[in-house]
């Protein structure tokens, strides 16, 4: 929970401190601009708002790394991404949709906050309990964050402790640790195919290598 609440924090921060000008910049998400991703990010916190608000009696089917499935990489083609840059360019002033990312992301943050973290919820089709639901979400915040910031250098970077808990994650999912010499950013960069690895980095991975990227859906 405080691992959802500080990675949250961080990114709706770092949304806020950057200038109108640079959300035409490109983001880390192949194919969007800034502007294009805090719009998925309202999205994003649309959906943690309607999961946290829909309860199940159900057992638990899946935790925070069995709730990610490992996909192929995006063609392009899906609907909803190709909605995203419409929708985000309708906004028109960036203001006003970096003031919707904070009201419903303000909202979804204090939601989680008043949640109990053993009460179990029902999303994409399965049935979680709060704790594990907001804590796969901090993969996801982290990773969006770099995306954010891929083409801002002056922009504020992750929080160390949940770049830590964001890779611990995806090393889960992976079922294998990354290499000791790969930052938590360059093993979420290099892992997710965020960007390629070196050559070093390569030899470093070994086997893990073959399996990269670690598309995640």
């Amino acid at each position: 929970m405080h691992h959802f609440s500080r990675s949250w924090t961080a990114l709706l921060a770092a949304v806020a401190d950057i200038p109108h000008e640079d959300f035409e910049r490109p983001s880390g998400c192949r194919g969007w601009l800034v502007r294009d991703l805090v719009c998925h990010l309202v999205i994003d916190a649309q959906d943690v708002l309607i999961t946290l608000v829909t309860p199940a009696d159900a057992e638990p089917t899946a935790d925070a790394v069995t709730y990610w499935n490992l996909v192929e990489p995006p063609t392009g083609e899906d609907p909803l991404d190709a909605l995203i840059p419409r929708l985000a360019a309708a906004y028109g002033d960036p203001g006003l949709l970096t003031f919707h990312l904070d009201d419903v992301g303000s909202a979804a943050g204090r939601a989680a906050e008043l949640a109990d973290p053993a009460a179990r919820v029902r999303t994409q089709g399965e049935v979680l309990t709060v704790g594990d639901y907001l804590s796969a979400y901090v993969l996801e915040w982290t990773l969006h964050h770099l995306d954010l910031i891929a083409h801002l250098p002056s922009a504020a970077e992750p929080p160390a402790e949940t770049l830590a808990a964001a890779r611990t994650a995806l090393e889960r999912i992976a079922g294998t640790a990354f290499p000791s010499g790969l930052s938590d950013t360059d093993a979420l960069l290099v892992g997710t195919g965020r960007r390629a690895p070196t050559g070093a980095e390569r030899s470093a991975l070994g086997d893990l290598a073959e399996r990269l990227p670690l598309v995640l859906g």
